[in-house]
């Protein structure tokens, strides 16, 4: 009898198996609380919600504050600089324990998707348009006219994709909204010569390292930077300098490691699911078609490309979430079915029929949502944090800088929001840098540079979620990313020690 070969479990197992780990951590982890305080607006009151979830109000004054050991101006909270609940350090109390047990574990899955519904919306309304434009032809037709242009130069396509959505990173933290890029892109990186994996390092590292290396990221960098008491501009310079070196040092590895495929075919970690993947993505392509790229087509394709610039103009400026996004490229739906000439039944099922082949991966995000449920429902996170604060006082400079990266890492696994981390952690981290005679930015690139670094490998943001949307199992990524990931760990933990010297 043949025996039967391994085969690495699909994204929702994985998932699935780490919900339950997570659960078991919280029979292991002591339950435990901050107070949280949050500004009213319309009392011009400090609402502060102890660790039983009791609530009282105290006026919203600058002794209030000190009086809270809360190191911060009044009109951060006036002005809603600071919106989220904010940790009272000192606070920490442990509760009795909250253990999820099996039905937990059950109703997590579906508390997830609830949670989740608006990204799960976008994510099949963007479903829709593909089906759409593929049912016309249309991105056949441009894929076809691209690859004849972009021949012998195909990395600069690698180079400008990863380069743009480093930037988008970087200044407006640019995470979920790639999802859509990923089968737009994924033709044309496969008629480019590339296989499935650079396309999924162009869009997903490109994010990753804009978002851990921020500039001016308001989400995470300048949020960050207010509840720790400084200004985001503080350290500026030398975190750009970070994220170029990063950036250079992420698209080298990325040229590497094409070229190795391109010399050897059989180099790719992809390779064994090569043939499934160009039918997925390129089913109706084929080589040298005539297939005329009309204005039609062409018209539907400079709709579909326009409303990504808006979609960036609105998150970055207009402050966007997912229900702006979804209406957006709804609207995009509607204008290019109009453009393209295609019959009303024929528009409707080719919708229908896009955004189901995206169910799997909206459920995806819903079940990796169900992880962040279980644990915080487990209230283990604010012990882990109250844990890391106290192994950290005292210690020297550098140890302590390097010290900050490790927690931060950790934290970052079982606190996925990068505001949410910041205004949980800094009240309680920041004070520490002067007991360390360390600048407070110091804090602030270890909470960046730490959360990010398991962007890279971590099932509970996204990565699970766009290896599902391109059908590559979690262990072929990690083949890939694990001997980067522990180049850009390194990188990070010297330029910190570097940054305690200035």
């Amino acid at each position: 009898m043949k025996k039967k070969k391994f085969e690495f479990p699909s994204a929702f197992t994985v998932l699935f198996i780490i919900m339950v780990l997570s659960a078991v951590l919280t029979y292991l982890i002591p339950s435990g609380r901050f107070s949280k305080l949050v500004y009213d607006r319309v009392s011009n009151e400090f609402v502060i919600t102890d660790q039983q979830g009791e609530t009282t109000a105290k006026p919203a004054t600058q002794e209030v504050l000190k009086e809270l050991n809360i190191d911060l101006p009044l009109e951060k909270f006036t002005k809603e600089i600071i919106k989220k609940p904010m940790s009272i350090p000192g606070s920490y109390k442990r509760i009795p324990q909250q253990p999820q047990g099996f039905m937990e574990i059950i109703q997590a899955p579906i508390a997830g998707i609830t949670d989740s519904v608006d990204i799960m919306i976008f994510v099949l309304i963007l479903g829709g348009i593909i089906g759409i434009i593929n049912k016309i032809g249309a991105f056949d037709a441009g894929i076809a006219a691209l690859s004849k242009k972009t021949k012998g130069k195909e990395f600069i396509l690698v180079f400008m994709i990863f380069t743009l959505i480093t930037l988008g990173g970087t200044t407006f933290g640019m995470a979920e909204e790639t999802i859509a890029f990923y089968p737009i892109l994924m033709p044309i990186f496969l008629v480019s010569g590339f296989d499935a994996m650079t396309c999924i390092a162009a869009i997903s590292l490109g994010s990753i390292i804009g978002s851990m290396f921020s500039t001016i990221n308001p989400f995470s960098m300048i949020i960050a930077s207010n509840a720790a008491g400084i200004s985001f501009t503080e350290g500026l310079v030398f975190r750009i300098i970070a994220l170029i070196l990063a950036a250079a040092i992420t698209i080298i590895y990325i040229y590497r490691y094409t070229e190795k495929v391109k010399k050897d075919r059989t180099k790719s970690v992809v390779y064994d699911q090569e043939k499934e993947i160009r039918e997925r993505f390129l089913s109706n392509y084929e080589e040298g078609s005539k297939s005329e790229f009309t204005l039609r087509k062409k018209l539907s394709l400079l709709i579909f490309a326009m409303a990504f610039p808006v979609m960036i103009w609105g998150v970055s400026i207009e402050g966007w979430y997912f229900g702006e996004m979804s209406a957006l490229f709804l609207t995009v739906a509607i204008v290019i079915i109009v453009v393209s000439g295609l019959p009303e039944k024929k528009s409707v099922s080719a919708f229908i029929q896009g955004a189901g082949d995206l169910i799997g991966v909206a459920m995806a995000v819903g079940l990796a949502r169900a992880i962040n449920v279980i644990m915080d429902n487990g209230y283990i996170s604010d012990t882990l944090l109250d844990f890391f604060s106290h192994l950290v006082a005292g210690m020297n400079s550098g140890i302590f800088a390097l010290m900050q990266f490790g927690i931060f890492s950790v934290l970052g696994i079982f606190i996925q929001s990068s505001s949410g981390l910041a205004v949980l952690s800094m009240p309680i981290m920041a004070p520490l840098a002067d007991n360390a005679g360390v600048s407070r930015e110091i804090i602030i690139n270890a909470y960046s540079w730490g959360q990010g670094l398991m962007s890279f490998i971590t099932p509970t943001g996204l990565v699970l979620v766009f290896l599902e949307m391109v059908g590559v199992t979690f262990d072929k990524w990690l083949k890939f990313v694990l001997p980067l990931f522990g180049i850009i760990a390194a990188f990070s933990a010297v330029m910190l020690v570097i940054n305690t010297m200035f």
